[in-house]
Formats: structure tokens, C-alpha cells, sequence
């Protein structure tokens, strides 16, 4: 398809068109989108073909198939004409005005991204039609009025992209439960598994006989203990320290021994790809039966791991040896984050349920993963993050919200996961790496234009972790470490997945992977394949395995993305409604984005919720009082104005 549309701009004749096609080209030419050109048909000048994004905000951008420097193309929410992220559209550019971004509106949906939408009910001309959840655009409905009518107003429905038939009643626009299967409808994710995985997932049973692998490391003995949040029921991860041995053990949960290639389970998780979070549930990329049972590694329980034992050097705290074998453990606790930070702060008598043999351990432990870090930090940098917590009552409505940041307890695990994932990464020539590319001199000089705006002046280096340093010295001067933390990130690359290795910009290593959570990553699971075949010197399995991984690690990186964007939609449902009650009242924020709309953070009785300012003449990270004027529950679209600024 994609060959056949760049093929457009050069001239096709109509006899050349696979049958495949014919449709659309005879409906381009109806439009006025293909003009006759001698013998053949070209793409009009004032049209382009490309791909479609759509931001939170509604705003779509068209990049175009074609390679080009310029920028995409927006295309207002108003003239989507019921497009969506991913689709391949054919538009017609509007006129331009001097200096300003080119844009364009819809004229033809060449291709699906999704099968379905997700709209609800209400009256337009005296008729029901669908509104499209995500932008408000009208979608008739292939059914009787007489039968709609029966349907309250709001009602939310799944809609075949195809058809234009409803394939399913979600519920009603004011029932906050709805927030979450509209969420998960956007991105087509499910959240049930098919009968034939859940019987699969099943017939592993609830328990381990470790008489049954007498080829497995036993390391029953060792006094493993997990740490995770308090409501975390897959346990991915469990580590044991020997400190008179400086020797980590890294224990992740087995998953590849119960999760056969192209089985049942396995083809779902790879549609899936991660697991998703939401405040009040987690929707699984494994069936319960294995991420919270017989892979999960709890407490009290024989479980099968693959282990890394990872040796320091005591001076220097880099490995000096890295181990990777099949194993049994038993972990002897489960700890939260906050049980953990106590012992490290020596709260031995404070905390309930104290093993003094695991915090004999532990203490040595974050003492060598601390100077781990000042090693690591050294040659990459490190931002200060919070994550928002949701509190929300039976019904799933918004109560409050929570700040979340690192805690030692935090540092501690995720140092030790980072030696697994590099040492899994030095085991690897070929297969799936975690990449993350260092960002282009462009970016950053226009990150240090924004920045200087408030006061931080920075030149542009090529040793970018140096300025990055720079840049985060001058932010905590003025109290703004974490915003500015977030403007880095911001411009910087995303990571993804690829099959070579290219190192990893943000953490400062050479060769990075990702080994430690197979039960919510299918990249883990995949990386935990490839190192079973490239171990047991398994040639054909490898061979299998990396036959498509060009196509699996972009397919893992797009998952990701998406798992992201469903969590985020579903926050900001809450937060719609939560401020569609507070209309008319006034709430402390911050400008996050000083652009042509302006767009602000609350950071108030709830914190985080993404305000757009009607408002614009506002400073990048000004501190603000808003006054809600208007918030959509179902666009989740929330406007205010700019009732007071306040002096940094």
C-alpha cells in the first residue's frame, strides 16, 4: 500500500492499479485528489499522503510518506473529519499564512490504524449520531433511529471502523467505571484472555517440585527477599546479596519455561507487549495464573528464576565476574518500598515483621549500590521525577492525588536490576537491545533557548552530560530542578528496541538491555529466549528467534508507547471530571508549555492535571492561579483562565 501511494506523486495509469487499489484511486480522482497527467494520474500539488498523529489535545499531525526536512502537518481537531492516530489519510493543504506552520484538513482515509471507535450518543439535528470520544467529530450510525432512541443520551459505544456498526455498548458517559474501558477501546487493548490461554496458563498448576528439575541451580537455601509497591501482586525480581563474597544474585521469575513460542498465551502477549497500570488495577500481559501465580516469585514459595550472579570488586564495585544459569529460589519475604526504607534507615524496632538476616544484607548492600551510582553518574546524568498516584473510592471517582518520588529503598533495586540488564546485554551480540540515541545539538540549543528564558544560560556543548550537569546546577539555584528535569527529558529521544546494539545515551552505558521484568515486558521474554538458545548453543532455535526481530523490536517499541498512552488517557479522564465539578474555582498551576496554546500542570489539592490556558501571555515554568472554565468528559479537554500570577 505504502509503495503504491508514494508511487502517486510520480504518475500512475489506470491500468497499472492492483485491483486491490482500484477503489481508492477512484475515489481520489473523485475528489479531485488524483488529476489527469497525459496517459497518467499524479497526486494534486495542494494534497499529500501521509500518516496521521493525534496529541492529547486533539491537534492532529501529517507526515507525510515521502522523506522531507519540513516539519509535519497540522491538522486542527475540526478538520480530522473522523481520523485518528495512525491512519493513512490522503489532505488537502490549506492556504498558508506567511511565517506560519503549514496545515491541512482530512479529505479521505486511505487506512485504517484501528478497526474501531469509540463514540457516544447524542442529539445533532434532531437525530442521534455518534461523537467521537477523543475529538468531538460527528459519526452517523448505521442503525435506526427508532432503536437508538432507546439508548440514553451519552451512551458509549464501540463502533466497527468498517461498517460504521455498533459492535458494542460500553456504558454511559457520566459513569466514571466507563473511564476505563473507554482507555483501554482507544488503543484496542483488552483486558480478558482467550479461553485456550487462560486453560494453558492453567494447566502449569499453582506450585513447584523442584525434585523435578534436578538440572536447575538449587538456591532454596539463600535468603532471597522481593521489594516492590505495596499493592504489587506480579513479582518480577527478588535479590540476595552474599556481602563476605561481595555477590549479587539477581533472580527474575522464569517466564519462557512456562510461555511456549506461538502457544496460546504467547501469541496474545505479543499483541500485547506490556502490561498495563491503572490507579486501582493492573490489566495483565500474561494471564493471573502465571503474573501473579506460578511466575510470580512470592514469598514462602519454591519458584524457577533465571539468575544472575553478579561478583564486585569491593574497591571499584564494577563485576569482575557475571554468572547467567536456571535456577529454583525460595524467597523468605516480600517487602514494600517503605518497609525497606525504614531498615535503611536503621527503624529496625519501628517496622513490622523485621528479618534480620535479609537487613544484615541489605545494609552492605545499598552502601555498594550508592557508590555504584556516583560511578554511573559520573559519566551519564540522573533527573529528579515524581509520579502521580491516584486515589480513587469504589466507584472509581478521582478522591486525591499523591507525589511519588525516589526513595533510597528505590535506588537500591533499581541499580541492582540495572547490573542484570548489562550484564544480559554483554551476553548478547544480536537480538534486542534497549537503545537510546544522545539528542541532536538542534534540540538542545532550542532547549537552552527556552531555557534562558528563565534565567538558566547555558552554551551549547557537545559534551552534552557536562552542560546537562550545568543546566540542573542552575535549576536547583532557582528551585526548579524537577520542571527543568522534565523540559531534558522532553528533548530528548525516546528509547526503543532495537536488534543492534547502540548504546544507551541517558544511563551512560555502552550496551544496555532488558532482562528483569519478563512478566510485564514482552521484550524480557523475548531477550530471555535468545539467551537460552545462544547458551545451549542452539543454532535452529536462534535462528527462529531472530528470523523477524527487526519487525518485532519496532512492533515492542510502538506496544510501549501505546501501554504508556492508555495509562495517561485514563488519568486524564479522572482529572476531566474531577475538574467538571470545580468549574468556577480556582487552582494553583504551572505553565509547562509556553507555545501557541499554552498549557499548564496543577499543582494543587490534585497535582498533575493538564490545564489548557485561554490565556496567552504566560512565561515557561510561571507560577499560576487558574479559574476552571470549562472541562469535557469526554474529550477530557480541560480550559481555564489565569486568575493570578505569582513571583518566582
Amino acid at each position: 500500500m505504502k509503495d503504491f501511494l508514494v508511487s502517486l506523486r510520480d504518475g500512475v495509469a489506470r491500468h497499472e492499479v492492483p485491483l486491490l487499489f482500484l477503489p481508492h484511486f477512484n475515489a481520489l480522482i473523485q475528489l479531485n485528489a488524483l488529476i489527469s497527467h497525459e496517459n497518467d494520474y499524479i497526486l494534486s500539488p495542494i494534497h499529500v499522503i501521509g500518516k496521521l498523529d493525534v496529541a492529547m489535545n486533539g491537534t492532529g499531525f501529517l507526515t507525510p510518506l515521502e522523506t522531507t526536512r519540513s516539519k509535519d502537518i497540522v491538522i486542527e481537531s475540526n478538520g480530522l473529519k473522523g481520523a485518528m492516530r495512525g491512519d493513512i489519510v490522503v489532505a488537502k493543504r490549506l492556504p498558508a499564512k506567511r511565517g506560519g506552520r503549514a496545515k491541512a484538513v482530512v479529505v479521505y482515509i486511505v487506512q485504517r490504524a484501528f478497526a474501531k471507535s469509540i463514540v457516544y450518543t447524542k442529539m445533532h439535528k434532531g437525530k442521534v449520531v455518534g461523537c467521537h470520544i477523543k475529538n468531538d467529530a460527528i459519526l452517523e450510525l448505521i442503525a435506526s433511529q427508532k432503536s437508538l432512541k432507546q439508548l440514553p443520551l451519552q451512551t458509549v459505544l464501540k463502533i466497527d471502523n468498517s461498517s460504521n456498526t455498533i459492535e458494542e455498548v460500553l456504558g454511559n458517559l457520566e459513569d466514571p467505571s466507563v473511564d476505563e474501558k473507554i482507555s483501554l477501546c482507544l488503543f484496542d487493548k483488552k483486558e480478558f484472555f482467550s479461553s485456550q490461554a487462560e486453560e494453558e496458563a492453567k494447566s502449569h498448576g499453582d506450585s513447584v517440585d523442584k525434585s523435578y528439575y534436578p538440572e536447575r541451580v538449587d538456591l532454596t537455601h539463600l535468603p532471597f527477599c522481593t521489594i516492590d509497591p505495596v499493592d504489587a501482586k506480579d513479582f518480577d525480581d527478588a535479590i540476595y546479596f552474599d556481602a563476605q563474597n561481595h555477590t549479587l544474585y539477581v533472580a527474575i521469575a522464569d517466564v519462557s519455561t512456562y510461555v511456549f513460542p506461538m502457544g496460546f498465551i504467547d501469541k496474545e502477549a505479543n499483541e500485547r507487549g506490556f502490561s498495563i497500570y491503572f490507579p486501582h488495577k493492573a490489566i495483565p500481559m500474561l494471564p493471573r495464573a502465571l503474573s501473579e501465580n506460578i511466575c510470580s516469585l512470592k514469598p514462602n514459595l519454591d519458584r524457577l528464576a533465571y539468575t544472575f550472579k553478579i561478583t564486585l570488586d569491593p574497591l571499584t564495585c564494577k563485576p569482575i565476574k557475571e554468572e547467567l544459569f536456571e535456577s529454583i529460589i525460595h524467597s523468605h519475604k516480600r517487602y514494600t518500598y517503605e518497609q525497606i526504607d525504614l531498615f535503611l534507615e536503621g527503624k529496625r524496632d519501628g517496622a513490622d515483621d523485621v528479618d534480620h538476616t535479609i537487613l544484615d544484607y541489605l545494609l552492605p548492600l545499598h552502601v555498594m549500590t550508592k557508590k555504584l551510582r556516583n560511578l554511573r553518574l559520573a559519566d551519564s546524568f540522573s533527573f529528579r521525577s515524581s509520579e502521580i498516584r491516584m486515589r480513587l473510592d469504589q466507584n472509581q471517582t478521582l478522591l486525591s492525588t499523591t507525589v511519588e518520588t525516589e526513595t533510597p529503598s528505590h535506588g537500591l533495586i533499581e541499580d541492582c536490576m540495572l547490573l542484570a540488564n548489562k550484564a544480559a546485554a554483554a551476553k548478547l551480540g544480536f537480538g534486542i537491545f534497549r537503545t537510546h540515541e544522545s539528542p541532536s545539538l538542534e534540540r538542545m540549543e532550542t532547549l537552552l533557548n527556552d531555557l534562558a528564558l528563565i534565567g538558566i544560560k547555558v552554551k551549547l556543548s557537545s559534551d552534552l552530560p557536562r552542560m546537562i550537569g550545568t543546566i540542573q546546577a542552575q535549576a536547583d539555584a532557582l528551585n526548579l530542578r524537577e520542571e527543568v528535569d522534565k523540559l531534558i527529558i522532553k528533548s530528548q529521544k525516546k528509547a526503543i528496541y532495537e536488534p543492534e546494539n547502540r548504546g544507551h545515551f541517558g544511563l551512560g552505558f555502552e550496551s544496555y538491555t532488558h532482562f528483569t521484568s519478563p512478566i510485564r515486558r514482552y521484550s524480557d521474554l523475548t531477550l530471555h529466549r535468545l539467551l537460552k538458545a545462544k547458551m545451549a548453543n542452539d543454532e535452529k532455535k536462534l535462528t527462529f528467534l531472530l528470523k523477524d526481530i527487526d519487525a518485532l523490536c519496532e512492533k515492542i517499541s510502538l506496544l510501549e508507547r501505546e501501554s504508556d498512552k492508555v495509562a495517561w488517557d485514563y488519568m486524564d479522564r479522572k482529572f476531566a471530571r474531577y475538574l467538571h465539578e470545580h468549574v468556577g474555582e480556582n487552582f494553583k498551576a504551572i505553565v509547562v508549555d509556553a507555545e501557541q496554546t499554552p498549557i499548564a500542570k496543577l499543582e494543587d489539592t490534585v497535582m498533575g492535571a493538564r490545564i489548557f490556558l485561554m490565556d496567552k501571555e504566560v512565561s515557561l515554568l510561571q507560577r499560576i492561579e487558574v479559574k476552571i472554565v470549562e472541562s469535557s468528559i469526554a474529550t477530557t479537554k480541560v480550559y481555564a483562565r489565569v486568575s493570578r500570577t505569582f513571583d518566582v
